[in-house]
């Protein structure tokens, strides 16, 4: 009899635990309904609210930290460097980590990092992550681009603070042949690193006009950085120009497939 009465209990309690959580579930479901309404609206500051409930009441619901994250992003202001600014991003990342640590091929949270990372111009965390976002889809073409946008970033701003220093015009080579080296020594990896990306960006996507602009820009780098070898810069300078003419031509492909660039359009059949 007491054995029973032990067991039914435990059955209560069992039951009574279920339906507690079961009854959180459902709510937290309702304050992610009532956020997404809320973040279509546009009212980020009310939809972080009942993003943060629903969190609060069913922590494996990946959505709403998904959502919580990307309204944080909303808020962040990219370039002011405020505390309450740099917050929301590092609220935002702490969400997308939150993702991963359940799902870590959440490849939409390893790109939302890279992206607040690169965005608050921490260029090294923005690049560990859009290199994992190659590896969860390697046949995403934006990853690998993004990576090489940063390689130009951060070759660009050193070379262009020793030019100033030097006094070069735009066009004129590197003369100082202790810069050049210890720039090249610098850079080098970078610009590699930059081009292979474009590459494997433009295999993916052979209309990739973006990325054939940057790949003009990395040969630039490459070419000024070329300063002990002439022949291999003005090759290099030539294999940036053709980069120039493949994306102007892209470009100008697109443009004439948008509607209204030209040819039979709509009323004027018959004219």
């Amino acid at each position: 009899m007491k054995t029973s009465i032990r067991v039914l209990v435990i059955a209560a309690a069992a039951l009574m635990i279920f339906s507690t959580t079961g009854c959180s579930k459902l709510r937290a479901r309702d304050q992610l309904n009532k956020g997404v309404n809320a973040y279509k609206n546009a009212k980020y500051e009310e939809a972080i609210n009942h993003f943060q409930q629903a969190v609060s009441l069913d922590p494996t619901l990946l959505n709403a930290r998904l959502y919580l994250a990307t309204a944080f992003a909303q808020q962040y202001i990219p370039g002011a460097d405020a505390p309450d600014n740099n917050k929301m991003a590092e609220q935002a990342i702490d969400q997308y980590k939150e993702v991963l640590q359940r799902d870590p091929k959440n490849v939409n949270s390893v790109k939302g990092i890279a992206y607040l990372y690169l965005q608050m111009k921490q260029f090294d965390k923005a690049k560990e992550f859009y290199r994992k976002a190659t590896e969860l889809d390697p046949n995403d073409p934006e990853p690998y681009y993004s990576v090489a946008v940063i390689d130009w970033t951060q070759t660009y701003q050193p070379r262009m603070e020793e030019r100033a220093k030097l006094g070069l015009k735009p066009d004129e080579p590197l003369k100082d042949k202790k810069v050049c080296a210890a720039l090249k020594e610098k850079n080098a990896s970078n610009i590699q690193e930059g081009i292979d990306n474009l590459k494997k960006a433009l295999d993916l996507r052979p209309d990739y006009d973006d990325a054939m602009a940057y790949m003009n820009l990395m040969y630039r780098e490459r070419a000024d950085v070329t300063c002990d070898n002439p022949a291999a810069r003005a090759a290099d300078l030539k294999t940036a120009d053709e980069w120039v003419d493949k994306t102007l031509a892209v470009k100008k492909a697109k443009a004439e497939k948008q509607p209204g660039a030209g040819g039979i359009t709509m009323g004027n059949e018959g004219k």
